[in-house]
């Protein structure tokens, strides 16, 4: 607990550690660039198929809801290999589920991408 004083300089320093997590993440975590690619072309389907305020609304959410779940499963991984360097049955499972939450995310997301852009691609052909 950060018992200090609110300062503006304190707050722009913890902006610069989470963006260095986002870093973090991009550099070392190899799915979160497959993510990462994935948002890019759900953006620009978006852009050319012209969703609606309400649909991009729900395409952020999907992207946000994944990369929260890979930066949870990558903070579960990171913390167990510290606590519990080698294998151990218990925090495998834990990494496990955290992966699991993951790949939740990803077919949620991908399910909602099929259903707000399957539509307006089918209408093309």
């Amino acid at each position: 607990m950060n018992t200090g004083k609110f300062s503006p300089r304190s707050r722009l320093k913890s902006f610069k550690y989470a963006f260095r997590g986002l870093g973090s993440l991009l550099k070392f975590e190899h799915n979160s660039r497959i993510h990462l690619f994935a948002a890019i072309i759900v953006v620009i389907l978006g852009i050319i198929l012209k969703v609606s305020v309400t649909e991009w609304c729900i395409l952020i959410l999907a992207i946000g809801f994944v990369f929260f779940a890979e930066l949870l499963n990558s903070s579960a991984e990171a913390f167990s290999d510290a606590v519990k360097p080698g294998w151990d049955e218990k925090i495998m499972k834990a990494k496990d589920y955290a992966s699991a939450a993951v790949l939740v995310a990803a077919i949620t997301s991908a399910v909602i991408g099929i259903l707000i852009f399957l539509p307006r691609l089918i209408l093309l052909f």
